[in-house]
This record gives C-alpha cells, structure tokens and sequence, in this order.
C-alpha cells in the first residue's frame, strides 16, 4: 500500500490550534506546501476545521487539520469552538502556534493547553511572527517548556518537522490476528458480496485482516458465504474461519465445531484495546427494557442501502433477541453525541474509518457516562448464541 492510498483511520493526526490569526493557516500552508488553508489578516478566516490526508516527508502519511480560533466569539463562534475542541478526540499530535506579538497568553490559550495536558497529548508550541517582534517566550509557561520560534512566512519548517518527528507514535502495528494461530496456517475469510458491499473493493478490515495474514505467510482462501461448504471440503487444513458479521448466523451452521471462528470487528475490537469494555456491553443487551433507547453509531457516512446493517438489521435483532420494544437513535459520521444519558446502551461499527485515538474517545465517553458500548460484530455473535465461541481464538 502506498503513503497516497494509506487510509485516513491508519495516519497520525496532526491538529494545529490557536487563536484567531496566530498563524496556524500559514504554518499549515508551509509545512504541507499547499494552499490548505485560506490565509488572511481579517480574524476568524478559518471557520471550520479543515482536513487534509497527505505524506509530508519524512514524517509520512498523515492528516493535516487546521481549525478555527478558539477566542472566536458570538453563538456562531462558540459553536466553531466547540468543533475545534471537538478535533482533540481524533488527534496524535497536538500544534499548538502562539502570537509573538501578543505579551502575554490568553485565558483561552491557557485553558486549551490546560485541556491538553489533562488528555496526556503530545504537543509541540510554535511562537509565531517572530519577523514583527522579538522572540519572548511567555512567563505563563513553565520553563521547561520547548518553544520553537519562528515566521511563517520567511522561515522553512525544518524545526517544526524535526519536533513532530520526535512525538510520533510507535509505528510498530500490533497483529490484528496473526499472533493467535501457528505460522503458515489456512484461514478461510468469507466476505459476503451483496447490496451492503462496496462497489470494486473489501471493506478495510477485511483488507486489513488480509495483509495481517499476508504478512505472516498464511494461506489466505476468500469466499462468500454460499462458497464457504465446499471451501471447506476442499481444504481440510483450515484452522480459522473470518467472517463478516453478518453472515455470522449461516456461517458458524457450516464451519465445523473443532475449527476455530471469529469476525473481523471483534478481531478490530481487540486490536483497538477495547474488547473487554465491549464484553461489558453484550451483558447490557441482556437487560433492556420497553422505552429504553439505544444508540446505533457508525464512524463513517455511506448511503443506506434498504437492508442496511445499522439502520435495519441491527435494530430488528435487537428487537427480536430482547422480547422487547426499543427506541432506536442513529448517528454516523463526526456526529457521535457529547450527551449519552438518554442511551441505555451505544451499539458501534467496528471503527474502521477512524483512527484509534477517537476510537479510545468513543469508549471513553460511553465509560465516564456509565453508558455500555458494544461493537456490531459481537452484539451478532450473541445475537446468534455464538459470542463464546466468536472469542475462543482470543482467550
């Protein structure tokens, strides 16, 4: 896979923060030698975040978000506050560009970086407009603070890279499922290709689960789900069987009991950190009652097909697993909710399209509200009576 084709949920996030015309748009436009952003004397230019997935070298492949002020003022400015805030969800690395011109930090430049702290970010300062002013650091930071001084519009960004360079994450991958079976095992993935597949292509977990296997010299056979008895019969070696959620029902009828079983969302749930707060969540099914609310939330934003999975399916097994009658609400997209205390529980796609820092974010939210979460491949699992088995290759 190329740096251009690296998915956006697999770069690091790169968020560059400030006040109204510190010089974020400018910085952003150097580093990426783009005209990402509009840049402009007048306050307030910038007024949503702006995203750009890119490779800047030698940094790689990375997201690039420019975001508004967080000094911007009146209803509308505090609602482009709350998204700029909203940004440090999905970020690996935060920028945050002071004014050198200004004598002193603000109150909102404090408490952002108070916010920072408090979420253990990494964060580098750029003090810019040194070219108007002299350098002077800010007797509001501690001392051991590293500033790096610059002008957006004279200087390079050598220091700028070179400090990123120094936070980014580990890029050694942990195994999606490599690391449960012997190596050069047979491992049967089968991926249903119907009105809910993309056109052209496997959906990312399945390309992710793939290459995982790739890599560790596994025999890899793909099928769809009518395919998958006569896979078997052919290969008597199979070892492990994947399968798209939803098919999960029809396949584990055919895969044999001494052979081993999971989906690729719970193998995501896992490789995310958070299968056993979601094993918190598949207990929580159990309890719902009529009138209670759950919330059906999906990371990405697709056309709903007429049997979708989320807005359909799900709710529909729910329904008929519970006895009960639920309410259901749906969010996708940036539009998880802040406030979760109507929800008795969060049933979520496995993530794939965002990164794990928003991931972590999501479960996190749902942790600190006192909201169960569970992923959609092991809300079927138990759907289907078959959690237990779904996890025997994990435990």
């Amino acid at each position: 896979m190329s740096l251009n084709n690296t998915p956006s949920g697999q770069r690091t996030h790169i968020g560059f923060f400030g006040i109204r015309n510190a010089g974020k748009s400018s910085i952003v436009n150097k580093l990426t030698n783009q005209e990402l952003s509009l840049v402009s004397a007048h306050k307030g230019t910038t007024t949503d975040p702006v995203k750009k997935a890119m490779e800047i070298l030698p940094i790689g492949p990375v997201v690039i978000i420019d975001t508004a002020g967080f000094d911007d003022e009146g209803d509308l400015g505090e609602l482009r506050k709350k998204r700029t805030y909203r940004i440090l969800e999905e970020i690996d690395i935060v920028v945050l560009v002071l004014d050198a011109r200004e004598t002193k930090l603000s109150e909102e430049e404090l408490s952002f970086l108070t916010e920072v702290k408090e979420r253990k970010l990494p964060y580098i300062i750029i003090e810019n407009h040194t070219d108007e002013t002299e350098a002077h650091g800010y007797k509001e930071l501690s001392e051991d603070e590293d500033i790096i001084f610059l002008d957006a519009t004279n200087d390079d960004m050598t220091q700028v890279k070179e400090a990123l360079i120094k936070l980014l994450p580990d890029k050694k991958e942990p195994a999606l499922v490599a690391d449960l079976i012997q190596p050069k095992s047979t491992v049967v993935l089968v991926i249903p290709i119907d009105e809910s597949a993309p056109k052209g292509r496997v959906i990312l977990p399945q390309q992710m689960v793939l290459r995982d296997l790739l890599d560790h010299n596994c025999k890899i056979i793909c099928c769809q789900p009518s395919e998958l008895a006569e896979a078997l019969d052919d290969n008597k070696e199979v070892s492990l069987v994947i399968t798209d959620s939803q098919a999960f029902g029809q396949v584990a009828k055919t895969v044999p009991k001494d052979t081993l079983l999971t989906s690729f969302s719970i193998l995501l749930a896992r490789y995310r950190g958070s299968l056993n707060t979601q094993l918190e969540g598949v207990e929580a099914i159990k309890k719902l009652q009529d009138n209670d609310t759950v919330l059906i939330a999906e990371a990405c934003t697709h056309h709903r097909q007429c049997n979708d999975i989320g807005t359909v399916k799900i709710p529909g097994w729910v329904n008929k697993y519970t006895g009960k009658d639920i309410a259901f609400e749906f969010s996708s997209g940036n539009d998880f909710p802040e406030d979760l205390s109507k929800y008795k529980l969060v049933i979520h796609c496995g993530g794939c399209m965002i990164n794990a820092q928003e991931m972590q974010s999501r479960v996190k939210h749902c942790k600190e509200q006192g909201v169960p979460i569970v992923n959609y491949g092991m809300a079927i699992a138990e759907f289907n009576g078959i959690l237990d088995r779904s996890l025997e290759i994990i435990n």
